[in-house]
């Protein structure tokens, strides 16, 4: 699954850390969803939808194989 979790943090200015701490993870969980290492549950992507306003799937998309 990839993501445009770095650009939507770039657009809305805000540090890992800051989205870590609105969603109740830590900044190193933020860092690897981000670098495609983790693939966050249900809970989480909705989460972080919620920080950005946008749905889920204009964030993490599905790649071919997933």
């Amino acid at each position: 699954m990839k993501n445009t979790l770095r650009v939507e943090r770039a657009i809305k200015n805000i540090t890992q850390a800051e989205l870590a701490e609105a969603i109740g993870v830590s900044r190193q969980t933020i860092n690897t969803i981000e670098s495609n290492k983790y693939v966050p549950s249900t809970v989480l992507a909705l989460k972080i939808a919620r920080v950005f306003n946008k749905p889920v799937e204009a964030i993490f998309e599905l790649e071919e194989g997933d």
